[in-house]
């Protein structure tokens, strides 16, 4: 059970990343990945906010949601199935835990919240997050420990993502880049690089 615990979070970090294998929270990481300390404030609490959905959207999705989730209720609840309600559910919980996150962003640190300004309550929808919920749903895994170690993996390969990023643009500002990639050009063309390079993991046997 430890060995597939461990095969996933590191599947989830290098080869499942949810920016270099699926292109998902890149609004987020082209515009805030400009400095490495604003990146790592916003990689932590997508971390942060991934580690707390992901877990209860399980429970929520095991014990309410898919077909004879409410048979601990009673025996004729047994065929009830809810599944049509879990997009809404997954978007209402992590909305919930974005609203929370902010505001103790805000009473911890007044810097970090204002650096990274309307990209925090967007958080809400950054698609790697409810992403991350939706493949714990298709992937069906079977324990909370699965999902949690899964939510801890993608959150970690997002956070790496971006500081990476973050730290390539830092030096890219001494740099002679032609005039037509400075910019976004340039990022895009990293970000594959970076891509690419995650693709190696694509060999280990886990």
């Amino acid at each position: 059970m430890e060995d597939n615990l461990l095969g996933l979070f590191i599947r989830s970090i290098f080869i499942d990343n949810m920016i270099f294998a699926y292109f998902l929270g890149m609004c987020s990481y082209l515009a805030i990945s400009k400095n490495v300390k604003t990146s790592l404030g916003l990689g932590v609490a997508v971390l942060v906010v991934m580690m707390i959905t992901v877990p209860v959207n399980y429970l929520v999705n095991s014990y309410l949601l898919e077909k004879g989730a409410l048979s601990w209720l009673s025996a004729q609840m047994a065929n009830i199935d809810l599944g049509f309600l879990s997009l809404i559910m997954f978007i209402a919980l992590v909305a919930a835990a974005v609203q929370i996150l902010e505001m103790f962003i805000e009473k911890v640190s007044p810097s970090l919240y204002a650096a990274l300004g309307i990209f925090l309550p967007l958080i809400a929808v950054n698609c790697a997050i409810l992403g991350a919920s939706l493949f714990m749903q298709e992937r069906e895994y079977t324990s909370i420990t699965e999902a949690t170690t899964f939510a801890a993996g993608s959150g970690i390969g997002w956070l790496l993502a971006i500081v990476g990023i973050a730290a390539i643009r830092e030096k890219l500002s001494y740099s002679n880049i032609p005039a037509p990639l400075r910019g976004l050009g340039i990022v895009f063309i990293i970000t594959g690089l970076m891509g690419i390079s995650f693709m190696a993991f694509l060999g280990i046997k886990m």
